[in-house]
């Protein structure tokens, strides 16, 4: 296993729970039986708080990490277009990344594909719950 997905799992500050938020969205992977909470405080569009707690892996554990240090302070709109963006990634067969996702790189990369469903399970759960908000596809 790759020490960098363990180092940026265990850098884990938003693994909290939020008492004030205005979102909750729940998620399982129907592979492996991971499962994530992301509880959200938007206030105008824009991600004020996140906290997540997750019964998953150490690489859904990585990616969750590092999309919470990403969105706060996000336009919720943009939010949930990176997480469409990270999905698109994956699906591409060319896995080009372009430069918005360079954030993500140390995790989306060619020797982690065979967990891209751990992988993207945060993103995927963010999205669903960004999508009822906006009526996004």
């Amino acid at each position: 296993m790759d020490l960098q997905i363990i180092k940026i799992a265990s850098d884990n500050k938003n693994q909290k729970i939020l008492k004030k938020y205005t979102h909750e969205i729940k998620n399982k992977n129907s592979i492996c039986g991971d499962e994530i909470t992301i509880k959200l405080l938007i206030n105008n569009k824009i991600i004020k708080d996140i906290g997540y707690d997750c019964k998953s892996c150490v690489f859904c554990q990585a990616s969750v990490n590092l999309l919470s240090k990403k969105i706060v302070n996000m336009n919720s709109d943009k939010a949930f277009d990176l997480c469409s963006d990270v999905i698109n990634f994956y699906k591409s067969k060319e896995n080009k990344m372009i430069k918005r996702l360079s954030f993500f790189k140390k995790i989306l990369t060619k020797n982690n594909y065979s967990r891209k469903e751990c992988l993207l399970l945060p993103f995927e759960t963010l999205k669903k719950g960004l999508k009822s908000d906006y009526g996004k596809n």
